[in-house]
Parts: structure tokens; C-alpha cells; sequence
């Protein structure tokens, strides 16, 4: 069998799972010890009262939110069905094409701000990932979508269109959290310099033996907030009070995360959460999370509000490019790296 590069490839050539995606049996997901009850999902928070009456009480469930999940689900967010349902069905449609055409935007390049990989990190990782994804930077737009896959011909269009709404979105939700924190509204906005936003076409194929591998195993992730939006078939896991927790598709609702930076600015108030995806033997699944980020050159830090006696400030100053970098290259087997970036009195 000639080697395959994506593992949407090589699926159509095996009935197990080759050894290099095997984990070992202490880091399998024990799928069966999963909490499956909807009663005990992350919490649903309705946007339409942001800016209106219900403001202050929106402000204090994000707060709640960020404290005791680390992640919520919003609803009546502001981006249209139409945006979301096209940005799902182009991301369908560039997996199903050929592979010759696919494999003209491969790059196992981190640097290049449009690429097609698989897995996570191919040339750090000891054992793959069950995912191939698309990465597209997109803010500003101007500067990245003329590097964008042509083909699907909708796929600019689609994904610039989302890419806009949900800047929007993610903007309003920095402001709710810098709110929450007892921060001026732009306080975090103000924090993250020029700004940056990338987001990830992801693809996780049918599985033949899911108990054995991840689409991505347990990570915090760096940026500041992460906005997810899910297909209908169910893959994301969140860790809560030492389980971990389905999180199932809610249709037209996005899943927003806190990232490593959040738990910075915040001075460790509000925590990053280990998270993963699993996957099935049935079905394919589609994720499209967006990362919103400080530009690299932005200094980031615990807000000095948040410092007092009583609070001391648990991380040093450093750019969002050290954190990055060092991030990528330590991948997701260590989970989280922000104890590298602790002061020596924390």
C-alpha cells in the first residue's frame, strides 16, 4: 500500500488502526467512563440581552461561566444560519474532493498561515492524531484569504463571511469576560494589540477501532478565547471535577472556550480547561474552532487590578510569540504549558 499523508485517505485502506495512531493503554479515552447526561453539560447563555436590560445579569453568567467551566455554549449569538450552514458545507465539500487537489495547500509548515496538515505537530509527535485540518489565517482578512484554497470555488467567500461574524461575536464576548473580571469593558481588547485570528477547518474521519486513538488528545488551549462551532455528530469532551464531560451539539449554538491568556490577564481567577475530540466508527465529523489571539508582539500579563496582597501576580510579563512558540513546539503531550511562564514566588 503506497504511504498515505492525511488520514482521510489512508481510512479507505484499513479495517484497524496502523500503530502509529495507537495510544498507549494509560492515555486511551476509556470512552465507557465518559459522562454522557445532557443534565450535566456546560452551561447555555442567551446573548440577547448584551445590550440591553439584561446586560449586567448576561455579564455575571459569563463570569460564573469562566469560573466554574472554563466553558459555555451561546445562544441568539448574531451569526446567521446561512453563514454557519455554508461555512459547514464548503468545509464537507473540501474534504470530499480528490486528493491530488487537497494535497496542493499540504505544508507541515507551522509558519505558513494557510495549510493543510493532519494530525497536530507530524515532525514532534510520537504518536498521530485521527484528524486532518485546514488552517486559515484571517484577520486581518485582506492580509490571508488571497492565500486561501479556490477550490471549492464557494470556499473564500464562505469563509471570509463567517470569519467576519464571528470576529464580531468574539469581540463582544472579550468585553463580557473583561467585564465579569470587575475590568473596563476594553480592558482585554486594549491588552491584545493589532489583534489576531486564525481558525481550523477540521476533519475527523470514520474510525475503525475509536477506543484506541484520539482526533485530539486532552489540551488547554494558548490563545485568548476559542469559538466553536460543531457539526451534529458529538466528538468534544470537556474535563470537569476529574471527568470528562460530552459537550452535544446544540444546533445554531457556539461553544466558547477561555484559553491560556484568559488565565493570564485574569491572574489564574479564571482557568483554562482541558478539553479533547474522540471519534466514532460511523460517522465523519466537522469542527471549525476560531482562535482569537494577541497579535505576537503583544505583551501579555496579569491585569494590575487583579493584584493586591491577598492576590499576588502568578505570571511574568512575555509575548504572545515566546507563549506561542513554545507551545507548538512542547505539543499537546504536555497538555498546558503555562507553568513555564509562573513567576518564582507563585
Amino acid at each position: 500500500m503506497a504511504t498515505k499523508v492525511l488520514v482521510s485517505d489512508l481510512i479507505y485502506d484499513v479495517n484497524h488502526v496502523p500503530t502509529n495512531y495507537i495510544r498507549p493503554v494509560s492515555d486511551r479515552p476509556n470512552l465507557d467512563q465518559v459522562v454522557q447526561s445532557f443534565d450535566h453539560s456546560i452551561p447555555v447563555i442567551d446573548l440577547q440581552g448584551f445590550n440591553g436590560s439584561m446586560h449586567f445579569d448576561v455579564i455575571n453568567q459569563i463570569g460564573q461561566a469562566c469560573q466554574n467551566y472554563g466553558f459555555f455554549q451561546v445562544k441568539n449569538h448574531g451569526v446567521p444560519k446561512e453563514v454557519i450552514d455554508n461555512v459547514l458545507g464548503v468545509s464537507r465539500e473540501f474534504f470530499h474532493m480528490p486528493e491530488s487537489e487537497r494535497l496542493k495547500n499540504y505544508s507541515d509548515d507551522p509558519l505558513k498561515t494557510t495549510r493543510l496538515s493532519t494530525s497536530f505537530n507530524v515532525k514532534t509527535e510520537k504518536v498521530s492524531n485521527w484528524r486532518d485540518f485546514l488552517r486559515l489565517h484571517c484577520y486581518p482578512i485582506e492580509d490571508y484569504i488571497h492565500e486561501w484554497p479556490s477550490n471549492p470555488p464557494s470556499l473564500r467567500e464562505d469563509a471570509a463571511e463567517y470569519c467576519r461574524n464571528v470576529r464580531d461575536l468574539a469581540l463582544r464576548l472579550v468585553e463580557g469576560i473583561s467585564e465579569s473580571l470587575g475590568l473596563k469593558g476594553d480592558y482585554i481588547n486594549k491588552a491584545l494589540g493589532k489583534h489576531g485570528q486564525h481558525m481550523a477547518l477540521n476533519f475527523y474521519p470514520p474510525c475503525p477501532q475509536p477506543e484506541l486513538t484520539y482526533g485530539l488528545p486532552g489540551h488547554a488551549d494558548p490563545n485568548v478565547i476559542t469559538i466553536l462551532l460543531q457539526d451534529d455528530v458529538p466528538g468534544l469532551q470537556v474535563l470537569k471535577n476529574g471527568k470528562w464531560l460530552a459537550v452535544n451539539p446544540i444546533p445554531n449554538t457556539f461553544i466558547v472556550n477561555i484559553g491560556d491568556q484568559i488565565q493570564v490577564l485574569s491572574n489564574d481567577r479564571y482557568k483554562s480547561v482541558l478539553h479533547r475530540a474522540v471519534v466514532n466508527c460511523n460517522k465523519e465529523r466537522i469542527s471549525i474552532p476560531t482562535f482569537y489571539c494577541p497579535s505576537p508582539d503583544a505583551v501579555m500579563q496579569p491585569a494590575p487590578e487583579l493584584i493586591d496582597d491577598d492576590n499576588p501576580g502568578v505570571y511574568r510579563s512575555f509575548t504572545y510569540s515566546e507563549y506561542y512558540q513554545k507551545f507548538w513546539n512542547r505539543g499537546l503531550e504536555t497538555e498546558t504549558c503555562l507553568d513555564m511562564f509562573k513567576t518564582s514566588s507563585a
